[in-house]
């Protein structure tokens, strides 16, 4: 059975609109730092620039995105290792408490080309980005959580946003021959149903249904 709620979010504040860090009289600064900020938020170093980008930041560069604590909350109303070993919440996907969360399908050194799933605050699930790189991309899409905002510093931080993103990831995004569920939906159902998730694999599989995604042969 799927938890409805998700874990448990900050309090929040006005819709579509972060909390402002106090003393802080900046939209969002790009930092002339090269490299990552180490291992102080998680051992992904694409994961720990994000992180330090957004820790300059006052509103949203993408709608309903924020980043929490690497590997905190839940998603299942029961507690299940295997699946809780595997997927690795990092952050908040949608103003209503959904999640990204990495999906550790293997056990690959470079946890950023890992697929990304999307854990949604009413019990959807699927396969969001094939990786942590497509995400940064996919985060320009201003509708996926409702209308963009039209203030002024969303506005500025959101060009930062594509600025950071173009410095550090390249003018474009990745292309990729298959969706991410294509490339990993029926994969992720198979593991789904090895440890003991049902209603988790079924979800999933309507939603390959809906894109049309058969199961290979």
């Amino acid at each position: 059975m799927l938890l409805r709620r998700i874990g448990s979010l900050d309090e929040p504040g006005e819709v579509g609109q972060r909390h402002p860090r106090i003393g802080s009289g900046l939209i969002c600064l790009i930092s002339s730092r090269g490299g990552p900020v180490g291992d102080t938020y998680s051992p992904i170093p694409e994961l720990n620039l994000l992180k330090e980008f957004d820790d300059e930041c006052t509103d949203f560069y993408s709608p309903g995105f924020e980043l929490r604590e690497y590997g905190s909350g839940f998603w299942l109303d029961s507690e299940n290792s295997e699946f809780d070993d595997r997927v690795i919440p990092f952050a908040q996907a949608t103003t209503s408490g959904s999640l990204y969360a990495l999906w550790r399908s293997d056990d690959r050194a470079d946890l950023a080309t890992l697929p990304v799933l999307f854990l949604g605050d009413e019990g959807d699930l699927y396969v969001v980005a094939h990786n942590l790189r497509d995400l940064f991309w996919d985060l320009l899409d201003e509708e996926f959580d409702g209308p963009a905002p039209t203030r002024q510093t969303y506005l500025d931080t959101r060009q930062a946003y594509l600025t950071w993103l173009k410095r550090n990831f390249g003018p474009t995004a990745p292309t990729f021959e298959r969706s991410p569920m294509e490339e990993h939906g029926w994969r992720f159902v198979d593991w789904l149903l090895s440890v003991g998730e049902e209603d988790a694999a079924d979800v999933v599989i309507e939603n390959l249904d809906l894109f049309e995604v058969p199961r290979p042969a």
